[in-house]
C-alpha cells in the first residue's frame, strides 16, 4: 500500500512539474501539425474521401490513426487534458506561496551585508531613529518594515511582487484559454452555405440540412439551432485592373427571433470582416462567384429554368466550372423509365469576360463585362433517381461511362443565345447572377477566448517589465558613541539588468535624506562591486 501511494505521489509530482508542462505544451503544438498537413473530416469530408480514394494503401492507416480527425482524436485530447491537469497542479502551489509572500513582511537583513552583490557604507552623524524614519519615508514605493534593537536600526524593503502575480495571471489565463477553446468545440458549430443574390431564395439556419457544409460541436445535435433567415438583395464587388478584388459588399435582409413571428425584415450591409451578429451567431461573408441561368425547352414546348452556382476555377479571372441537371416536366413522359432517358444535363465553363482562342473559351477579367459559356449538352439518365450522392459542380462520370448519359452537342453561348438539338430541345443561356458564400458561426466561449488572450498578454507584459528587488539599510552607532555607520545592501531576485544603476540612484537618494539630518557632516565609504 505504501509503495502504491509513493508511486502515485511521485507520478503526480512529475506530472505537475513545470518541465512536464513545457513538454506537454510542445507536444500539443507538435500534435497539431498533422491537422495542417492532411485534410480534416470536420472541415471538408469530400476532400478526405477523395484522399482515401487516391491513396488506397496509406489512407486507411492514416484514418485508423485519426489523422483526418486530429483535433477530436484520442491522442490529441489526451495531451490536451494532461496539459490542463499539469498546469493546474503546477500553478496552484505557486499561487498559495505567492499569497503567503504578499501577507509576509520583508525578511530581516543578512548578518553580513558586505557579501551581497551590491553594498555601500556611509559614515554620518545624527540620530539613528530619526535617520531610520527618513530612510523608510524615502522608500515609499517599496514594501518596507523597520526593526529596532539595542544599538542599531534596520530597514528592510522589497518591491516587484507584481512580477510573480503577472506570471501567475499569464499561466492561469492560458488555462482559461484552453478551457474556452474546448468549450467552443463542445458547444459551438459552423455552417457554410451559398446564397444566390439579386432576389434569390435565401436560406434559414434552423436545421443543418439548410447548409451546404455543417460542422457541429460534440454536444450539438442540430435540433436547437438559432433560426436566422437571410436573403441577399444585391452584391457589389470592385476590382483592380489586375483582376484583384478590392472590396465585397452584400446588401442583405434578415429575420431573427421575434422578427420571424412578426415577418419583419431588417437590412444589413454584409462586408468581409464585418459580420452580422445576432442571437449569439455571426454571419460572415467569405467569398463570391457566379451562377448562370439556363432555360431548357423540351420538344413538347414545356420549359424548365434553373439558376445554380458554378465553382470558380481561376480566382484571378473567376473562370468557373459547373453542371446543371433538368428533369422533364410532369406529364411529358408518363413512363418513369422513359422520363429518366430524356433528362437533360449541362456541364462546362463560365467566363465572366469572355476571351476566345478559336473555340476555346477563357476569361480575361473577373467582372461581368461579356459573359459566355462553353457547355456540353447531355441527354439520358443524370442519376437524379439513383440515390447516390453527386457533386453539384460535376456530372456523374459513371453514367457517362456506362452510356446511360450521352453527349448531344458542344456549344459556346453568349448571353441570350440558344442552341437547338436534333430532337427539338432548345437550350438558352439567359443570365448570370452573383452568389455569395456565407458562414454562420456559433461559439459561446469566443468572448472568453478574447478575454483570456488579453489577460495573457497583460500578465506576460507585467512579468517582463517588473523586476524583483530587495534592499536593506543598517544604521548603527560606533562604539565610541559618535558617528553613525549606515550599511546599504541590495539584491536582485530576478535579473540583474539595470540593477547597478538603480542601486546607485537609490544610495544617492538615501544619502541626500541622511544629509538633511542635522547636525554634522556626512562622509561616505564604498565597498563591494558598483
Amino acid at each position: 500500500m505504501r509503495r502504491a501511494l509513493a508511486y502515485v505521489r511521485n507520478t503526480w509530482r512529475a506530472l505537475t512539474s513545470m518541465g512536464t508542462a513545457l513538454v506537454l505544451l510542445f507536444l500539443l503544438a507538435f500534435a497539431a501539425i498533422p491537422g495542417a498537413l492532411w485534410p480534416q473530416r470536420t472541415v471538408n469530408p469530400t476532400t478526405v474521401a477523395g484522399y482515401l480514394a487516391d491513396n488506397p494503401r496509406l489512407g486507411p492507416w492514416l484514418d485508423r490513426l485519426q489523422v483526418f480527425d486530429v483535433f477530436s482524436s484520442v491522442w490529441f485530447t489526451s495531451i490536451y487534458v494532461l496539459l490542463f491537469v499539469s498546469l493546474i497542479g503546477c500553478l496552484t502551489p505557486r499561487l498559495i506561496e505567492h499569497a503567503r509572500s504578499l501577507a509576509a513582511i520583508p525578511v530581516p537583513a543578512p548578518r553580513n551585508l558586505s557579501r551581497l552583490p551590491k553594498h555601500r557604507v556611509m559614515v554620518i552623524e545624527g540620530d539613528p531613529d530619526a535617520l531610520g524614519v527618513a530612510v523608510s519615508d524615502s522608500l515609499r514605493r517599496w514594501r518596507r518594515t523597520t526593526r529596532s534593537n539595542d544599538g542599531f536600526v534596520e530597514v528592510s524593503a522589497e518591491k516587484g511582487y507584481l512580477r510573480e502575480a503577472g506570471n501567475l495571471v499569464f499561466h492561469f489565463s492560458l488555462i482559461g484559454l484552453l478551457v474556452s477553446i474546448a468549450a467552443g468545440k463542445l458547444f459551438g458549430y459552423e455552417g457554410n452555405v451559398i446564397v444566390i443574390a439579386d432576389g434569390g431564395p435565401g436560406f434559414c439556419s434552423a436545421s443543418p440540412a439548410a447548409f451546404d457544409a455543417f460542422r457541429a460541436g460534440t454536444t450539438v445535435d442540430g435540433t436547437a439551432l438559432y433560426p436566422i433567415c437571410l436573403r441577399v438583395n444585391d452584391f457589389e464587388v470592385s476590382f483592380l485592373p489586375s483582376g484583384q478584388a478590392v472590396s465585397f459588399a452584400a446588401d442583405t435582409v434578415y429575420q431573427a427571433g421575434d422578427d420571424l413571428v412578426n415577418d419583419t425584415w431588417n437590412a444589413y450591409q454584409l462586408r468581409v470582416n464585418e459580420p452580422l451578429r445576432v442571437g449569439g451567431n455571426r454571419v460572415y461573408l467569405l467569398g463570391h462567384g457566379y451562377a448562370p441561368t439556363f432555360t431548357v425547352t423540351f420538344p413538347d414546348g414545356q420549359t424548365r429554368t434553373q439558376t445554380l452556382q458554378w465553382q470558380p476555377e481561376d480566382l484571378q479571372t473567376l473562370l468557373s466550372s459547373g453542371a446543371v441537371r433538368f428533369d422533364p416536366p410532369a406529364g411529358s413522359y408518363p413512363d418513369p423509365d422513359e422520363r429518366r432517358k430524356n433528362q437533360i444535363a449541362l456541364a462546362g465553363l463560365l467566363a465572366p469576360t469572355a476571351q476566345f482562342d478559336g473555340t476555346l473559351l477563357s476569361s480575361a477579367f473577373p467582372a461581368l463585362n461579356d459573359p459566355a459559356v462553353a457547355i456540353d449538352i447531355y441527354k439520358g439518365d443524370t442519376g437524379l433517381d439513383s440515390g447516390r450522392p453527386q457533386s453539384i459542380f460535376a456530372l456523374d462520370r459513371r453514367m457517362i461511362g456506362q452510356g446511360r448519359l450521352n453527349r448531344m452537342a458542344r456549344v459556346n453561348l453568349r448571353l441570350g443565345e440558344e442552341t437547338r438539338l436534333d430532337d427539338g430541345t432548345v437550350v438558352r443561356f439567359d443570365a448570370v447572377t452573383d452568389f455569395v458564400s456565407l458562414q454562420v458561426s456559433h461559439d459561446p466561449a469566443q468572448i472568453w477566448v478574447l478575454v483570456f488572450a488579453m489577460t495573457m498578454m497583460a500578465g506576460l507584459l507585467v512579468s517582463l517589465i517588473i523586476r524583483r528587488r530587495r534592499i536593506w539599510v543598517k544604521i548603527s552607532r560606533d562604539e565610541g558613541g559618535g558617528a553613525l555607520t549606515v550599511e546599504v545592501g541590495g539584491l536582485a531576485r530576478t535579473d540583474n539588468a539595470g540593477w547597478g544603476e538603480e542601486f546607485d540612484r537609490l544610495v544617492i537618494r538615501l544619502l541626500s535624506e541622511a544629509s538633511e539630518q542635522p547636525p554634522g557632516k556626512t562622509t561616505t565609504n564604498t565597498r563591494g562591486r558598483p
